[in-house]
């Protein structure tokens, strides 16, 4: 089955380059959710700019030298420095969600964690936020970029994360608000689960049984943004792309752990569950009124 890109549902627009905003969470989901297709805009010749909302104060670290870092006032800067370099290897602008001359260096809000931990009740927690006050600034953001496209997280956020929840909500709410003529087209990532099927089969190919990996099997369950084939209607098919991903990917060394095979490259998150990097994302446009996906 072929789908059409995001770029193919704009109305023809000549030869000029597009503009394509994607809006995240933490660093690291750039490159995790649309790096196929940030990738590939770049490729492209378009411009490409990713917004992120906090530093990924919370996140879990993965190394054992970089280990003093978790739950440190020290994390959110070491991964700003990361997702600096990460943005270097893709090839694409990048602010964060933020007031003013700060939004380059200081986001607004910063990581809520997962639902029900300490770090969701700090006062600046995302989560929290007003979805009008964020949603202004952002819409303040793209109406500066004039973005065509923009690249965002379904309503359950991927896999349930409140911020990821909380950007879906401010993103669709930030789109609506713009005056119609200015207003972008906004898809959110969904995957295919008979890409998911796919991609378990390989991975238990190609994943060593030493590797200390969890390998998924047909039988577990899927993320919430894994969805039957039909609703996913769009499509980011680039090989070539897959190897800047890789690239920015191991800039996020803290969250991320890539390994590569003659056949192709996979990561593990700090759950140890393997995934592939297979160079392609599915997308499906979602109405900014309701935050549902078209048709």
């Amino acid at each position: 089955m072929t789908r059409p890109s995001p770029a193919e549902a704009l109305r023809p627009r000549g030869d000029r380059p597009l503009r394509v905003v994607a809006v995240h969470a933490h660093p690291d989901d750039e490159t995790l959710a649309t790096g196929v297709a940030l990738a590939h805009h770049v490729a492209r010749g378009d411009t490409v700019h990713v917004i992120t909302a906090t530093l990924g104060e919370e996140g879990e670290v993965i190394p054992a030298e970089l280990a003093h870092l978790e739950g440190s006032p020290e994390l959110g800067a070491h991964r700003r420095g990361e997702l600096d370099r990460a943005m270097a290897e893709l090839g694409v602008e990048h602010s964060y969600l933020a007031v003013g001359a700060s939004r380059t260096t200081t986001p607004r809000w910063r990581d809520s964690g997962m639902a029900g931990s300490q770090a969701a009740e700090h006062p600046r927690a995302f989560a929290g936020a007003p979805v009008a006050e964020a949603a202004d600034l952002l819409a303040e953001r793209l109406g500066i970029l004039l973005p065509d496209l923009v690249l965002t997280y379904d309503a359950h956020g991927g896999y349930g994360h409140p911020d990821h929840i909380q950007t879906h909500r401010v993103t669709v709410a930030a789109v609506a608000s713009l005056p119609e003529r200015l207003r972008p087209r906004l898809f959110a990532a969904f995957t295919p689960r008979s890409w998911v099927l796919e991609d378990r089969d390989w991975l238990a190919e190609h994943v060593p049984a030493g590797a200390g990996l969890t390998v998924p099997d047909g039988d577990d369950p899927f993320a919430p943004s894994v969805v039957d084939d039909a609703r996913v209607t769009h499509e980011v098919v680039d090989l070539d792309a897959v190897a800047h991903q890789v690239r920015a990917l191991r800039r996020h060394a803290t969250q991320v752990s890539v390994f590569e095979v003659p056949d192709g490259p996979y990561f593990a998150l700090s759950n140890g569950i393997a995934a592939r990097l297979a160079g392609r994302e599915g997308y499906a446009e979602l109405d900014p009124g309701t935050g549902l996906p078209i048709g």
